[in-house]
């Protein structure tokens, strides 16, 4: 991308701006998004409620932050490769399968998490 000019805070304000279009732009075409945003929504206030130390809710809320990080990730992945041919391609399957194993691990990871801080 070519050099904006912005610096200081109009760059700072700049940068929101587009990291708030793309949670955007995610949440309006990806359900699996949509999905994990609303799992954030309720495990936030149970992991609050649940976790005995801050370190614990720290933990329990971060892993499925990763799960929604990994997800808008994945989908800039499909994005970029949905934009480049429809047609199938062993690369583009390959990039995709790969961007779905890093969300798989993410969740599985959260599910560790919320396993060993709840039992």
């Amino acid at each position: 991308m070519a050099y904006s000019g912005n610096t200081g805070l109009t760059r700072l304000f700049k940068a929101a701006q587009y990291s708030w279009q793309g949670i955007r732009a995610c949440y309006k075409h990806e359900e699996a998004f949509r999905q994990e945003v609303w799992v954030l929504a309720v495990a936030v206030p149970l992991a609050l409620g649940l976790g005995d130390s801050g370190l614990e809710k720290a933990l329990m809320i971060a892993s499925i932050l990763l799960v929604i990080i990994v997800e808008l990730l994945n989908s800039a992945v499909e994005a970029v490769v949905d934009r480049t041919g429809r047609e199938p391609h062993k690369l583009s399957g390959r990039a995709k399968d790969m961007g779905s194993a890093a969300v798989t691990l993410s969740i599985i990871n959260a599910l560790l998490v919320w396993g060993f801080m709840l039992f």
